[in-house]
């Protein structure tokens, strides 16, 4: 993996427009622009994403996306991402499940990509306990109707109990089959949904402020024109997969598109990986 941006170096350029024969950035050379293509360590991984300190001048909470897309702008394929993913973007991923307080997710990805409680990882162990978090982050289910199949893994054997985010008048059954699960029922509407904004000051309120949403795309879609995502982990694979698959955030459009600025940019065997935060 290389660091493509920020740029530290800037390369000497000869009449012709291009760096001179052997210099700084033609080889990776001692500094040149271009770093050595290497397996970064999830120390450093980590250290590369982390979450805003305390008193840095970023106040409550902090919402982190972590998508993955192709490079015609599919987010799956076959209803799934992990065929456009890689390692490298699976570690990334892991380490951006290290430093989060909870993983949100919609409860359409839960279903459709099978999703499992988030495990303790021995790597991770002295960075949360140095920031106060528990041993693993916990899982927060976006659902309105709270469809969801209550014998799964994630509802009966999480290491931390897994959330689920809903609105006031979510049907009482329902809601009552998953607290019977061992779920933890947190109301963030007035209606059926969960509005965007209410469900970021609840998981707050609950010591949840190093958020990870993990989409899928409609979720994504909500949280970017309720104006509360902060931060876009994106990996572009270098891939193309044609259909119908979903764009990495769907629903009505926004009046004025966001502008998001470009934080760093790593690649690896043509996969980029872009981190961009609001301004």
């Amino acid at each position: 993996m290389r660091r493509l941006f920020p740029v530290t170096d800037q390369t000497v350029t000869t009449d012709s427009g291009g760096p001179p024969p052997g210099a700084p950035g033609e080889g990776g050379g001692e500094g040149g622009g271009a770093a050595p293509d290497r397996e970064w360590s999830l120390d450093e991984l980590a250290d590369a994403y982390a979450y805003p300190e305390p008193g840095s001048g970023e106040p409550g909470p902090w919402l982190r996306a972590n998508m993955v897309s192709t490079l015609d702008g599919a987010a799956q394929h076959d209803g799934r991402s992990q065929p456009i993913s890689t390692a490298t973007d699976m570690r990334i991923f892991g380490t951006l499940r290290g430093l989060a307080d909870v993983v949100v997710v919609g409860a359409e990805t839960v279903r459709l990509e099978g999703y499992r409680p988030a495990r303790a990882r021995a790597e991770f162990a002295a960075r949360r306990e140095a920031a106060g978090q528990g041993p693993a982050p916990a899982v927060a289910v976006v659902t309105a109707s709270l469809d969801l199949d209550f014998s799964l893994p994630l509802f009966t054997s999480p290491l931390v109990p897994t959330l689920i985010l809903t609105g006031a008048a979510a049907a009482p059954d329902r809601v009552a089959a998953a607290e019977k699960a061992g779920a933890r029922v947190v109301i963030a509407g007035d209606g059926m949904g969960v509005e965007p904004d209410r469900a970021v000051r609840a998981l707050a309120e609950l010591g949840h402020t190093r958020l990870l949403t993990e989409g899928g795309p409609r979720l994504l879609g909500q949280f970017v024109a309720a104006g509360v995502l902060d931060e876009l982990c994106l990996t572009v694979s270098p891939m193309l997969a044609v259909g119908d698959a979903q764009r990495i955030a769907g629903g009505p459009s926004v009046a004025v598109p966001r502008r998001f600025a470009l934080v760093s940019l790593l690649e690896e065997e043509g996969f980029l990986f872009s981190r961009y935060r609001r301004p």
